[in-house]
C-alpha cells in the first residue's frame, strides 16, 4: 500500500513537472488588446467618464446625425411633419442624395460666402495673435503698474460677448455714434461704419480682434513665463541683439503654445456667430455673411425655410474645419512637433 502511494506521488509530480515545461517552453499566452487594457487598468476612470460620454453623445450625436441626414433631403417648412391645431401632418421630404452638396458647391453663393469666411478668418487670427504676441511681451517685464494692465486688457474677455458687441454697435452707429462724433468734431466727414461694405468688413474684423487678443495675450504670456530666464541672459552675454532673441529663443519656445492658440483661435473664428449675427445681420446685402451665419439664415430667416440648404453648409462647414486641423496637424508633425 506503501509503495502505491508513492508511486502515485512521483507520477503526480512527473505529470507537474512535465505540465510546468510544457508551460515554460510553450507559446506565451496572448497579450490582452490595447482597450482591453486600458479598461482593467483604468476602470475606475473610465466609469466616472461614461455618464458624461453618454450624454455628450445623444446631444451632440443625434444633432450630428440628423444633421447629415436632412442635408440628404429636400426637407424645408412645408414638407416637414408638423401640428396645426389638433392635426398631425406627418413629413413628406424625400431623399435627394448629394444633390444639395452638389448644388452648394457649384453655385457662387457657397464660393463667394466661403471666400469672405476665409478673408475674415485668416485676418481676426493674424492680427490678434500679433497684438497679442506684442502685449503678453510687453507684460512680460517688470514695469510699473503691470497688474492694472493685465487687468484692464482682459477686461474684453470677461464682458459678455454679446453685451461688447451692442456696445460697439453704438459707437458704430452713422448718426450718434460716438466715432463718428469725434470725426465731425475734428473737422471731418463721418464714416458708414455698417452701411458700407468695405467699411462694415472693417468694423466686424476690429471688433473681433478686441475681443480676441485677451485670450491670445494670456495664452502667450502663460508661454513666455514658461521660457527660463537663463537663455536670454546667455544670449545676450553672446551679444544677440533684441530680435535674434526674439527669433531663436521666443518664437521656439512659444511654439507649443501658439499651435494651439491659433488652432483654436481658427476654429472659433471661423464660426464667430455672435459679431456678425449681432453687428451687422451680414450686411449690408450679404458682404459680411459668413458660412454659419448663412446657415443660420436658411433655418430661420428666409421664408420657405430651408432645413436641408441649411443642414448642407453645417456639414460643409464640420468637413473644412476638420480638414484644417488634420493638415494643420501633418504640417506641425513635418516639422518637429509631437502632434
Amino acid at each position: 500500500m506503501a509503495v502505491h502511494t508513492s508511486q502515485s506521488v512521483v507520477k503526480a509530480a512527473g505529470e507537474n513537472t512535465a505540465r510546468g515545461r510544457s508551460r515554460g517552453t510553450g507559446t506565451p499566452p496572448p497579450k490582452p488588446g490595447r482597450i482591453r487594457r486600458a479598461l482593467s487598468v483604468h476602470w475606475y476612470a473610465w466609469a466616472m467618464v461614461a455618464p458624461v460620454v453618454v450624454v455628450i453623445g445623444v446631444i451632440i450625436g443625434y444633432p450630428l446625425f440628423r444633421g447629415i441626414y436632412l442635408s440628404m433631403t429636400d426637407a424645408d417648412e412645408r414638407n416637414v411633419a408638423r401640428s396645426i391645431g389638433v392635426n398631425e401632418i406627418p413629413a413628406t421630404y424625400e431623399f435627394v442624395g448629394a444633390d444639395n452638396y452638389i448644388d452648394a458647391l457649384t453655385g457662387s453663393q457657397f464660393l463667394d460666402t466661403l471666400g469672405w469666411t476665409l478673408v475674415w478668418t485668416v485676418s481676426c487670427v493674424s492680427v490678434t495673435f500679433v497684438l497679442g504676441m506684442a502685449l503678453a511681451n510687453i507684460l512680460n517685464r517688470r514695469i510699473a503698474g503691470r497688474s492694472a494692465y493685465r487687468m484692464a486688457l482682459i477686461l474684453p474677455w470677461a464682458i459678455p460677448g454679446f453685451v461688447s458687441v451692442f456696445a460697439w454697435r453704438f459707437l458704430y452707429n452713422e448718426d450718434r455714434g460716438l466715432l463718428n462724433k469725434i470725426l465731425t468734431g475734428s473737422g471731418m466727414d463721418g464714416i458708414p461704419w455698417l452701411n458700407d461694405p468695405t467699411w462694415a468688413k472693417f468694423s466686424v474684423i476690429a471688433v473681433n480682434v478686441w475681443l480676441g487678443i485677451p485670450f491670445m495675450m494670456v495664452a502667450l504670456l502663460g508661454g513666455l513665463q514658461s521660457i527660463p530666464s537663463e537663455q536670454y541672459e546667455a544670449a545676450e552675454m553672446d551679444g544677440a541683439t533684441a530680435w535674434q532673441r526674439f527669433r531663436h529663443i521666443t518664437l521656439p519656445g512659444l511654439r507649443p503654445v501658439s499651435t494651439t492658440v491659433v488652432l483654436l483661435s481658427t476654429i472659433w473664428t471661423f464660426n464667430m456667430f455672435p459679431v456678425i449675427f449681432l453687428l451687422t445681420r451680414g450686411g449690408p446685402g450679404e458682404a459680411t455673411q459668413i458660412l454659419v451665419t448663412q446657415a443660420y439664415k436658411f433655418s430661420f430667416e428666409i421664408s420657405p425655410r430651408d432645413y436641408a440648404q441649411s443642414s448642407t453648409w453645417g456639414v460643409l462647414i464640420l468637413v473644412l474645419l476638420m480638414l484644417f486641423a488634420v493638415v494643420y496637424r501633418r504640417v506641425l508633425r513635418s516639422q518637429g512637433d509631437n502632434w
